[in-house]
């Protein structure tokens, strides 16, 4: 699991390299991830966009950018925490992706807060780390 923690808002990040889904004869990878974005700070905060580079394993970058997460812009008052699935395919078998969410305090204060940059690894690609 991957964490990142700004202004007191947690997120957390669970990768999942779906075989099913993906075809790798055609160069074609698919991973879920789950991510959990937990308020453990005083104040109410929305997230309202999303900003996401998604990096292949021959350093080609995707920016994405949108409105909310799968279509909602969620509402966490303190203590509270919204948990989501999406997906993101690739054409290697491995990469990475990172990112920012765009948020407002109850206060209209704007901030931004960090995604942690996750691994993408299809499990007969894994990457050794010294």
């Amino acid at each position: 699991m991957y964490r990142a923690v700004t202004r007191q808002i947690e997120v957390t990040v669970e990768p999942n390299f779906l075989p099913g889904r993906s075809s790798i004869d055609k160069g074609q990878y698919f991973w879920s991830y789950t991510i959990v974005i937990t308020n453990t700070g005083a104040e109410t905060v929305q997230l309202r966009a999303r900003h996401w580079i998604i990096t292949d394993a021959t350093g080609r970058k995707q920016e994405v950018r949108g409105e909310g997460v799968v279509g909602e812009q969620p509402v966490l008052a303190p203590g509270e925490r919204f948990e989501y699935t999406s997906g993101v395919p690739l054409p290697t078998a491995s990469g990475f992706m990172t990112g920012r969410y765009q948020m407002v305090s109850e206060s209209g204060e704007r901030f931004e807060i960090d995604v942690p940059t996750f691994s993408l690894d299809s499990p007969d690609n894994r990457r050794v780390l010294n």
